[in-house]
């Protein structure tokens, strides 16, 4: 089931958008539109990104019953005859041009028509034909050309001495719609000129025998005899499982804005970022507190670590050189959501300045999530038992051969949790029969995955009961005076204050068990400790990337866990605006720089999560998802356990017998 308005209304009761809600596709066009008919604009102009210019911040982390600001659009545009990166700030009820900067000595990410163009351009390249007539190929309508970002090779392509390019790879397909990566063209690498969608030069180390067997996983393959893994069928004994809420979901949405028990947050979404939350907060008897001011991913990066001629430069940082916006899936009922769902279409632009909707971009709905808290007294036998639900926000973006999930989880004890789930498809290499991949593990005969590991850097924009906050490095170590500890059992927790950006910069320690506090000085809680969340790691990966290559300063905001910065509203990616084919370390570092004061001040936290893939069989053809992500969670924000309140389950909603099953197979399932 799902609720029939998937198109959220944009306006409120007052008949006006509010600040912080995304671009319609009218605004979108508009901002185009002056920007074309403007001053600036040129014939070779062309549109990377237009989403909503965010408004100031204000004291009160809202704007509901203020004055509300002139709606405006932020674009970033390229022009390719130029080569030249620029910037607008378009008022769109005024219609005019507010700000306009160049930026020059940067490329910019990827426009639309360069993942739908390039391959054909290299299909038709001589050279290129002529590598693939060496492997035995002459049907090349079968070819799948990927149209990688360049990464950097070296001084060859800094801005002044190359256009803006990227560096495809091949993969071959047995049949329309078959799985091309099954099928890795080893060593053939292509170096394409975007600006005028021409191939620049092809690389050729060698022909690599193509790997024997199909690695399918739609029904209408999957089931060949020479498919890896074989199969023959379908299981059969999977049961239904049906998500019901009769009297309909516990949320509800106005516009953006979303309600859902004593939660209240509104989402966004643009072409870069994907989904952002803006204006989290809970209420606790009455009170409406703020927690989370905005939070988004801030950017993401997937080093590879084999040093072979067609792997060694994939470092794709999917959200600055793509964006996860342009990358997000339409979300289909039953299959990548399930139960009573609400859908938010995603708008973004294509490179002339059109709209472009992308349907069910964004997915809420509730879940259950097992027990919330529960207590047998023994003496009398006596039960307290709550189920625990959340709210779940997400997105998922396919990026090449790769899906990327995005979940926000909203908890009714207070607590939120982000996750990234990864599945898809790997990059794949072929190895010659008999031999051994030295830096990537086997997955099926003739083929290989790359050793990798993904990270993903979260922006989160706090304001634990106002805006003003401190963070604490929490350490739990043993009593340090040996006088107090005779039975060497004691330990205690040590809050060490991150005074500056200069100590901002901040890394786990799992013998510690460490997490990081961000607390109101101001405000206390009934004990007489300042009110705080604290975030903690789930996984912890370590971090492969070595000094001296070209992506350690590319990506350098994955060489520390958590990096604390104060608000600065231009600072808003962990590796800098434009980092597409740059080897300058930008981003977090340059944020510090200035070593701005942190305590009692605006904080932003700029957490990292990873994945260290080291692959096997078992992710052929089609990976299982990987999970990784974080938690935030109050401590000593509430007097109690904010869940005491929740009500009992009715019991016909805890357990249900089945006819074909007996009672004792009932209660092992329940």
């Amino acid at each position: 089931m799902t609720l029939e308005d998937t198109l959220p209304s944009t306006a409120d009761a007052g008949g006006t958008r509010y600040p912080l809600d995304p671009l319609t596709g009218a605004e979108i066009e508009t901002a185009a539109a002056v920007i074309t008919d403007s001053e600036y604009a040129t014939p070779t102009l062309k549109f990377v990104m237009i989403q909503l210019a965010e408004p100031a911040k204000t004291p009160e982390l809202t704007y509901e019953g203020s004055a509300q600001p002139p709606r405006r659009a932020f674009a970033s545009m390229y022009d390719g005859a130029a080569k030249m990166v620029h910037e607008a700030v378009v008022d769109l009820g005024a219609r005019v041009i507010d700000t306009w900067t160049s930026v020059p000595g940067r490329f910019p990410s990827y426009l639309v028509e360069h993942m739908t163009g390039v391959e054909e351009k290299v299909r038709e390249d001589p050279r290129w034909q002529e590598a693939m007539r060496k492997r035995g190929v002459t049907d090349f309508s079968l070819a799948m050309i990927d149209p990688w970002p360049a990464g950097y090779y070296g001084a060859q392509d800094h801005y002044d001495d190359s256009p803006l390019i990227c560096r495809p790879l091949t993969f071959l397909r047995a049949a329309p719609s078959e799985h091309g990566y099954a099928r890795p063209i080893e060593g053939l690498i292509v170096t394409f000129d975007l600006d005028a969608m021409t191939v620049i030069d092809i690389e050729d180390h060698g022909v690599v025998p193509l790997p024997p067997t199909a690695g399918n996983y739609s029904g209408q393959f999957m089931f060949d005899a020479n498919n890896r893994p074989a199969f023959t069928q379908f299981r059969d004994d999977v049961k239904p499982i049906e998500i019901t809420q009769p009297d309909g979901p516990s949320f509800t949405v106005d516009g953006w804005k979303v309600q859902w028990q004593k939660w209240s947050l509104r989402i966004g979404f643009n072409p870069r970022e994907g989904i952002t939350l803006h204006e989290v907060t809970y209420t606790d008897r009455g009170e409406t507190r703020p927690i989370l001011y905005r939070g988004s991913l801030s950017e993401m990066v997937v080093p590879y670590g084999d040093t072979s001629p067609t792997h060694w430069n994939k470092n794709v940082f999917d959200m600055g050189e793509v964006g996860m916006g342009f990358s997000a899936n339409p979300l289909t009922l039953g299959c990548d959501c399930l139960g009573e769902i609400h859908y938010f279409d995603g708008t973004v632009n294509d490179s002339s300045g059109n709209a472009v909707t992308i349907p069910n971009a964004v997915c809420m709905h509730e879940e259950d999530f097992g027990i919330s808290w529960k207590h047998t007294d023994f003496r009398t036998g006596e039960v307290e038992v709550r189920r625990s639900r959340r709210l779940v926000i997400s997105m998922i973006c396919t990026v090449g051969n790769y899906e990327y999930g995005f979940f926000w989880y909203f908890y009714n004890d207070a607590s939120i949790e982000v996750e990234v789930k990864l599945s898809g498809v790997l990059t794949t290499g072929a190895v010659a029969d008999g031999e051994t991949p030295r830096w990537g593990k086997m997955v099926a005969p003739g083929l290989y995955g790359p050793n990798h590991q993904h990270f993903f850097n979260f922006r989160l924009d706090m304001s634990i009961d106002g805006p003003n906050n401190s963070v604490y490095e929490v350490d739990s170590i043993p009593e340090p005076d040996p006088d107090l500890n005779p039975h060497h059992n004691a330990w205690i927790t040590r809050d060490t204050l991150v005074s500056s950006e200069s100590e901002g910069a901040r890394d786990w320690n799992w013998q510690t068990g460490r997490y990081w506090k961000v607390a109101n000085p101001t405000k206390v809680n009934e004990l007489g400790s300042p009110v705080a969340y604290k975030l903690t790691p789930k996984d912890v990966v370590p971090v492969m990337v070595q000094e001296g290559s070209y992506i350690y300063d590319r990506a350098r905001f994955v060489q520390h866990n958590l990096w604390v910065t104060q608000y600065d509203p231009a600072e808003k990616f962990a590796a800098g605006d434009y980092m597409y084919q740059s080897a300058d370390m930008q981003g977090l570092p340059e944020y510090i720089a200035d070593d701005a004061p942190l305590e009692d001040a605006d904080v932003v936290l700029w957490y990292t999560v990873g994945a260290h893939h080291v692959v096997r069989p078992e992710d052929w053809p089609v990976m299982p998802c990987a999970y990784t992500g974080f938690h935030l969670k109050p401590v000593g924000f509430f007097d109690g356990n904010p869940a005491l309140d929740l009500p009992p389950s009715p019991p016909k909603a805890c357990h249900a017998q089945h006819a074909s099953l007996p009672v004792a197979d009932v209660a092992r399932e329940s």
